[in-house]
């Protein structure tokens, strides 16, 4: 249920896609006629300057839930078993209350997740950034979410915005924001990114070797 097989040109596009940033992506997303930004989501825990997270989504829907208790279990069996390296996508907009914090954040850690991107609150913030991972939320808050929602379904289509989520698309998160690649666009999504940042390396060495930005950009 939570295993990947990514072809070894699929595997290549990934590892590509490290080589460049959050807006590059989407750049070349656009010039693709795709659109794939989670719109109001930030970093919240931590990342390295200039780090990137790439990695396949294993995602959780909530739904509103007057179960008392933490009932998280839908949750918890996805951070479990989730590939390492995937990326965990909780689509929890339904209704008020931080699902993810220092414990689910430590338990994906643990697990060997890069990254966790909630569509909804998130808390224990400091906890998070002593912890070194990276938690992206809508914005913080210290409610919590018992007797309001629950996880109630996972490896289900989730949506952002403009934006679904299908388990298995490629995530790719840095300072700027969340970009989702569908799977069946990822090698021409690297290839593209290749080609922009290419033309963009070009350009910055250019500026910096004293040409005017007119003349330089766009290519």
């Amino acid at each position: 249920m939570f295993d990947y097989s990514y072809s070894q040109i699929e595997e290549d596009a990934i590892a590509r896609l490290k080589n460049w940033y959050s807006g590059d992506v989407h750049d070349s997303m656009e010039a693709l006629g795709l659109w794939g930004f989670l719109e109001g989501i930030s970093l919240f825990g931590t990342l390295a300057p200039g780090a990137v997270i790439v990695g396949p989504a294993v995602t959780v829907q909530f739904e509103p839930s007057d179960r008392k208790g933490e009932p998280q279990d839908v949750y918890h069996n996805a951070i479990d078993n989730a590939p390492p390296g995937s990326v965990m996508v909780v689509e929890a907009a339904c209704a008020d209350g931080s699902c993810s914090g220092e414990l689910m954040s430590t338990g994906a850690k643990t697990a060997g997740l890069a990254a966790t991107v909630v569509n909804s609150t998130v808390r224990d913030i400091a906890q998070v950034r002593d912890l070194g991972y990276p938690l992206f939320g809508t914005h913080p808050s210290p409610v919590g979410i018992t007797g309001k929602k629950e996880p109630k379904k996972s490896q289900v289509p989730v949506i952002f915005g403009k934006t679904t989520v299908n388990p298995g698309d490629i995530i790719f998160g840095d300072i700027d924001g969340v970009v989702a690649i569908p799977r069946e666009h990822l090698i021409a999504v690297a290839d593209q990114a290749d080609h922009l940042g290419a033309d963009e390396a070009s350009a910055r060495d250019r500026i910096l070797a004293g040409e005017k930005l007119q003349a330089v950009w766009p290519v």
